[in-house]
This record gives structure tokens, sequence and C-alpha cells, in this order.
């Protein structure tokens, strides 16, 4: 069966620590959502400073020079890429520009944005569970379940996560 929700629903994933397999989760997702018929995007939140360009290219030394944004792109592809020396980049504007024609956007990390989120909690490298405190958390994913309180789910079983997101997107219908 093939759902066309609202566009886009967006659902985030979020944990206590780095480690506990959002990525991984995620990266199993999406084929399964995608084999239902539907367009997924995805958010990647990163801790530490990064750069998607090449020094010494164009686009590295138009953007240096002081380019407040940079968009990057060719017939297949696209970046826009965006510089806050100020630490002060808008999370919720920038998802509000990307392309709103896809089927649902997928937020890796971020818990502190106003989205409903999976909770992914891994014995052994998650620090605690935050769910208890986070009303936006709608939905556990462990490999260590022991009677939550909110609806949980097998990490190591991607259809069963995807199965409940197919739930949570007819419901957003």
């Amino acid at each position: 069966m093939t759902y066309k929700p609202q566009r886009p629903f967006i659902l985030g994933f979020c944990s206590s620590s780095s480690g506990s397999g959002k990525t991984t989760l995620i990266e199993k997702i999406i084929p399964i959502l995608n084999s239902k018929g539907l367009v997924i995007s995805v958010v990647k939140h990163a801790h530490h400073k990064f750069d998607i360009d090449t020094p010494g290219k164009d686009s590295y030394r138009l953007r240096k020079s002081g380019s407040y944004q940079m968009l990057v792109l060719n017939s297949e592809r696209s970046a826009l890429i965006t510089e806050s020396p100020e630490g002060n980049i808008d999370s919720v504007k920038m998802i509000k520009q990307m392309d709103q024609n896809v089927d649902m956007i997928l937020i890796e990390g971020l818990k502190s944005l106003p989205y409903k989120k999976i909770e992914v909690f891994r014995k052994g490298v998650s620090k605690e569970k935050i769910y208890p405190n986070d009303e936006s958390i709608i939905a556990i994913a462990s490999d260590n379940l022991n009677n939550e309180s909110i609806q949980s789910l097998d990490i190591n079983n991607a259809h069963e996560v995807s199965d409940f997101i197919l739930s949570l997107l007819k419901a957003h219908e």
C-alpha cells in the first residue's frame, strides 16, 4: 500500500549520547519507507565543525571570500552551504527551506526541536533514557525494553520501526 501524507511529516530520532544507533536505524528504515513509495529527506546534526566543500575549488573560494550562502549544483546533486560564524543557525528555518514536496523529513539529533521524536537507546552506550522528561518523544527504540511507559520498538527490527512510522503517517493524513 502506498501512503501519501500531508507533506512533509517531520519525525526526529534522538538519544542521550552518540553511538546509540540513530544513523544505523535511519539508514535501515529509509529503504523500507522508499519501498512504500515515500520520498524521504534527512537532517543530520553534526556536533563538530565540518566542511563539505573542497579547498581550492571555485565554490570553496567564493564561500571563503565572504558569501553568506553558497549553492553548488549540477544536474544530479546540489548542496546549499550557509555560513554563520556567530553560531546562530536557525535549525527550524533551515528545515523549512528544504524541499517541502517530500513525504517525510527525518531528523537525526537536534533533540530540542519541536517535532515528534523516537528515542534511540542502546544498553551500554546510551547514558540515560530521556523520554520521561521530554513529551515530544512518542516512542523508544531499544535493545533493552523494560516495561516502558511509551510505545516500545525493537531497535534491531527496522520493519517494526517502519510500521510504527507508517502508522504515524496514516494518522497525520
